[in-house]
């Protein structure tokens, strides 16, 4: 015989977490679009509105700015022994590439909130 509580507590926890998968994804969604406003803004002049790295002000760059879709990020600035991580692609937004030995080029963007800051290293994810 099946205990009809215990269907009726899975079933509720089954729905729960279907709702849960439904809300962060939608969540995700927007904070990606978030950091794209954001990137148009503060970063397309220089990194490219794909994130391709040819802004119009790269042109006079010696040193190209960074093409995201190559997910080959330089920087670990948590000393934590991995390149890229948020983390790093965070502190690099927050601080500039000069704070790590990179080039002075990368402004810092400490202006920015943290969940700003967030929503951009979504941005820059969703281009890999």
């Amino acid at each position: 015989m099946i205990n009809n509580s215990k269907l009726r507590n899975g079933t509720w926890h089954l729905v729960l977490g279907f709702v849960a998968v439904l809300i962060s994804e939608t969540s995700i969604a927007q904070d990606i679009e978030a950091g794209k406003a954001l990137f148009q803004t503060n970063c397309a002049t220089c990194h490219g509105e794909k994130g391709d790295g040819n802004g119009p002000a790269a042109e006079g760059f010696i040193l190209k700015p960074r093409d995201f879709a190559l997910a080959a990020f330089k920087f670990d600035t948590d000393s934590d022994w991995v390149r890229g991580a948020d983390a790093d692609l965070a502190n690099v937004i927050r601080n500039g590439t000069a704070a790590y030995g990179g080039s002075q080029m990368m402004a810092p963007w400490g202006q920015l909130s943290d969940q700003e800051i967030k929503n951009l290293v979504g941005f820059i994810r969703s281009l890999e």
